[in-house]
């Protein structure tokens, strides 16, 4: 039944995107204004994620439920085994998939962040060469958004 729980979770906020990036196209087709169609589509996918972590805290009281049991059985089957094994490739899985949110959405905020500073930085540069110095950090800082992003997902891969 976990086994279950724990496929929801990662089919089920998949589906979610597909479904509003679908309806936010079709909504901007027919003429609905961006700001309705961010805060629409933020709200549902707030939704999602509440469902998720409902799904997630099931998952984990039945897991909770089911090593209570185990271990007042004394001997443990090969059923058990195999499906603490199956547990440790779901959480191993769901792992590596937070190392890969962690560094999409690093890269996302590094990327919007040298979008607003390099610009900056070279028309202050254009107005003062003496300058240059101090605007390379205000870029190099934006860059480094992404790069704790990548040193964070390497935590969670050694971790897994």
């Amino acid at each position: 039944m976990s086994t279950f729980i724990y496929a929801m979770l990662i089919i089920l906020p998949s589906i979610a995107l597909g479904v509003l990036a679908y309806n936010a196209f079709r909504s901007h087709l027919n003429g609905v204004s961006g700001k309705k169609i961010i805060k629409k589509n933020l709200m549902s996918f707030a939704v999602v994620l509440i469902v998720s972590a409902a799904l997630m805290f099931s998952a984990s009281a039945a897991d909770t439920t089911d090593t209570d049991t185990a271990s007042a059985d004394t001997a443990v089957s090969a059923e058990e085994a195999a499906e603490e094994t199956a547990d440790d490739g779901i959480s191993k899985g769901l792992g590596l998939l937070a190392a890969g949110l962690v560094t999409g959405l690093a890269g996302i905020g590094g990327g919007i962040a040298v979008a607003a500073g390099a610009p900056a930085a070279i028309a202050a540069t254009s107005e003062d060469p003496k300058s240059f110095g101090k605007s390379l950090i205000f870029v190099a800082l934006g860059e480094s958004i992404a790069l704790y992003g990548v040193v964070i997902s390497i935590l969670i891969i050694n971790k897994v």
